[in-house]
């Protein structure tokens, strides 16, 4: 039967009692770990977010109906005991932080009584991740999620410290916003007074922090939720947080100085681990021409090498071809993979395809000096001896090749790098490696459009250097941009924003808007913009990436409270949902079913 607390007071969590307290009397209360009875003695394991304490239950210690409490003690049990604090009597459990000290128990109450849970509460777990959303406050008692959420608090609160200590003013934005539909679907909200108008929640807070520059705030920093209706991916949710700044009268050098500092503070601070500064920067030509992303995985080598020059005289029609198309030939090296099997390149091949490849050409390099390759036969051995001196192969490698649009061959390559690099067991989540990309195209065009669209959005800083070839060469500008990458992952993003009215109406003009239009989406901020606004810069980091690669996760959902599925959708709570006819009435709403197709209908 549970009972009340009636007066008892929690004097430690259980994690906090110390060799120092040995002798002194405390009052614990938590969740029960085990319970093992051993006759005359009962040993139980006590549970709340700072740790486990073991508890001891004897005859002379306890009274007889305590006792007998403590023997039907079941997992997931609440209690609340006091008892006194010794050196264990048994072998010391090297495994806890309390693993020297227990409690010698003299009074227990059962506060809450529990059900058999659907999955053991402890760490790494095995439980289907479905079983463990569906139950999440349990899945939230295990100690590793716990210690992900802790983290996610520290740095948190340590990124509010150090911002203010920058003078940084933290400022909360709407929630409700209007609808800007460029970029990723906006989640919308309809307005009940307003019938047939809707509100979008913000898929960031960008043109209100740039009206806060415009406002004389000077730096702003918040802790922004955002959304955003798109596929989910492991580093992905419809709802998240960004570490959302701007600053006035700065350019790249002072945004990227005040950041560095950052996650320097927050490595050292939360992890103990020293972030070497200046962290590397490196133009994204680069970076896509050495790594096929514009997000490189510095851990490991294994760059990306352009043959083309090598290859443009064989008769190898997919080489050619690609050329002749205005693409190129590149090509990874894998050491020491030259003996892989047939069937596991095949799959690589495979693999390629889901990234846009028509396939992979590859040279095996075995032990013996032989050479295994998918298309020798097209090349004279002078060309074959040219191509692998380029791609520096040797006895054991294994040297595949993509051949397209250079588009496609990035995200081939890109992708295949890093899935090589899985492979291999090159990829050590305890190692840090930061980059900054920077310069990257100010325009990219899309096929699907039929126009340019802008990389980053409509308000990023073109570099001076380039602006003369927005007419010209609009695909060659590049922008003030910059992305801030670890280990493979873009963590954070920004740029310089435009503030002088001629370059921004060209801007809107090279992207395909007519005046009236910028105005409709954006008039209330070019409106801002004519009463004096200051050079501006910004970044934002989404938190949820940053924790998730600091506690060495590999999904966001495991550093979120209460995630979303990949449909988006909550298995605890069975969100989304239908609402009843009378809120659709008020909002002014009603609901039209898919059409089925044809095809559905006559089965």
């Amino acid at each position: 039967m549970a009972e009340s607390m009636k007066g008892m007071k929690r004097t430690h969590r259980c994690g906090e009692v110390t060799k120092a307290e040995i002798g002194q009397t405390v009052t614990l209360m938590g969740w029960v770990q085990k319970n093992r009875n051993k006759g005359g003695i009962i040993f139980v394991d006590l549970r709340d977010r700072s740790g486990i304490m073991q508890l001891i239950f004897e005859n002379d210690t306890i009274d007889e109906e305590g006792f007998e409490k403590a023997g039907r003690l079941r997992s997931e049990y609440v209690i609340a005991i006091t008892g006194k604090v010794e050196a264990r009597s048994g072998a010391v459990n090297t495994n806890i932080a309390t693993g020297e000290i227990e409690i010698r128990v003299s009074y227990l109450r059962v506060l809450s009584e529990s059900e058999t849970p659907p999955f053991p509460i402890e760490e790494n777990a095995k439980t289907k991740e479905e079983i463990r959303l569906k139950y999440r406050y349990l899945d939230l008692r295990r100690p590793d999620l716990q210690r992900n959420l802790i983290l996610r608090s520290q740095v948190a609160m340590l990124t509010r410290q150090f911002m203010a200590q920058e003078g940084f003013l933290e400022i909360e934005t709407p929630m409700l916003q209007k609808s800007t539909p460029e970029g990723a679907r906006d989640y919308l909200v309809p307005s009940r007074v307003h019938p047939g108008n809707f509100y979008a929640l913000p898929q960031s807070p960008q043109l209100f922090k740039q009206l806060l520059m415009c406002a004389g705030y000077d730096r702003y920093i918040q802790l922004a939720r955002c959304f955003r209706d798109e596929d989910l991916r492991a580093d992905r949710q419809p709802e998240f947080t960004q570490i959302d700044m701007e600053l006035a009268f700065v350019d790249v050098d002072d945004v990227i100085d005040v950041n560095e500092r950052l996650l320097a503070y927050l490595f050292k601070e939360v992890m103990g681990i020293e972030v070497s500064l200046p962290i590397q920067r490196m133009p994204w030509q680069e970076a896509m021409d050495r790594f096929g992303s514009d997000k490189p995985d510095l851990r490991f080598g294994m760059e990306l090498t352009d043959v083309s020059e090598n290859v443009k005289d064989c008769e190898f029609v997919v080489f050619k071809g690609a050329l002749e198309n205005g693409g190129s030939v590149r090509g990874i090296n894998a050491k020491g993979q030259g003996a892989m099997p047939r069937k596991k390149i095949d799959k690589l091949v495979e693999f390629a395809k889901g990234y846009g490849a028509k396939g992979l050409a590859y040279i095996a390099l075995q032990e013996d000096g032989t050479v295994k390759s998918s298309f020798a036969k097209f090349m004279t051995e002078d060309q074959m001896q040219s191509l692998i001196g380029a791609m520096k192969g040797e006895a054991g490698d294994l040297l595949l090749f993509a051949a397209d649009r250079n588009k496609i061959v990035w995200n081939v390559l890109g992708a295949l790098r890093l899935e090589l690099a899985d492979q291999m067991g090159l990829l050590d989540k305890k190692e840090y490696r930061f980059v900054w990309i920077t310069e990257f195209p100010l325009l990219e065009w899309s096929d699907e459009e039929n126009r340019f669209m802008a990389m980053h959005h409509p308000f990023t800083m073109p570099m001076e250097e380039d602006w003369d070839k927005i007419d010209t060469d609009p695909g060659s500008v590049r922008a003030k941009a910059y992305d801030i990458v670890l280990n493979g992952t873009e963590i954070g993003g920004g740029s310089v924003r435009i503030h002088q009215d001629d370059i921004q109406e060209k801007m809107f003009e090279v992207l395909g808007f007519t005046k009236e239009r910028a105005w409709d989406q954006f008039g209330f901020l070019l409106s801002a913009f004519k009463y004096g606004v200051p050079p501006h810069a910004g970044l934002a980091y989404g938190l949820d990436r940053l924790v998730m690669l600091m506690t060495q996760e590999d999904s966001i959902r495991d550093v979120i409270a209460f995630p979303k599925i990949k449909d988006a959708s909550c298995l605890m709570t069975e969100a989304p949902t239908t609402v009843d006819e009378k809120q659709l009435e008020e909002l002014s709403l009603s609901i039209r079913q898919p059409e089925k197709s044809e095809k559905a209908e006559e089965m």
